[in-house]
């Protein structure tokens, strides 16, 4: 009975993989994933735990092949492309060079389904990541615009507001005279002479 207990556990444990494998570092560093419990592995697969960071859907998704060449094959399509390698032609040890949103659980799938997982958390992730778009970029730069302009303007009305009030009242202009007595002084004495040549006859 106690071998038959011994031999569903260690099946358990095929199936679950390694409940307590956890990794823990940030962006730029290099971490090593391992299989445990699985004999013959043939491919690696990846489940984000933070979708949106890299804007993928949920779910899992296959990262790297076992090859019969032994060279292992990466997803050129897949957000590790470029930083994923295997160490060795067997898939058994993984090295990624970790970036943001990587977060998530690998799983290292056996020929007979078996699978070990690996439960990954990059500092700095979280769930509400996602790349800004370029709406909020736009928005984001205008809006401090506007403001140090709306700021900028209020400061000029009042630093003419406070010059009008300590400067002096300008004194009133003089009204303009109207010149009318001239055209009628030389019209009186352009009449003298007619009346005295008149008085004279």
């Amino acid at each position: 009975m106690a071998l038959v207990l011994q031999l569903l556990l260690l099946l358990l444990l095929r199936v679950q993989g390694d409940p307590g494998a956890s990794l823990d570092g940030r962006p730029g560093d290099r971490v090593n994933f391992s299989c445990v419990g699985v004999s013959h592995p043939i491919r690696w697969v990846w489940a984000p735990s933070f979708p949106a960071c890299k804007g993928l859907s949920k779910g899992r998704r296959p990262i790297l092949w076992a090859s019969s060449s032994g060279i292992p094959t990466v997803s050129p399509v897949q957000p590790f492309a470029g930083r994923l390698r295997a160490l060795d032609p067997g898939i058994r040890w993984l090295e990624l060079l970790l970036s943001a949103g990587d977060s998530g659980t690998f799983f290292c799938r056996g020929r007979r389904e078996e699978e070990s997982r690996t439960v990954l958390h990059v500092l700095g992730d979280r769930a509400d990541c996602k790349a800004p778009d370029h709406g909020s970029v736009y928005a984001q730069l205008l809006i401090p615009l506007l403001g140090a302009g709306l700021v900028l303007g209020l400061g000029a009305l009042g630093v003419v507001w406070w010059w009008r009030r300590r400067s002096p009242p300008h004194p009133p202009r003089p009204l303009p005279r109207f010149a009318l007595s001239p055209p009628y002084r030389a019209t009186s004495e352009s009449r003298l002479p007619e009346a005295s040549k008149g008085g004279g006859a």
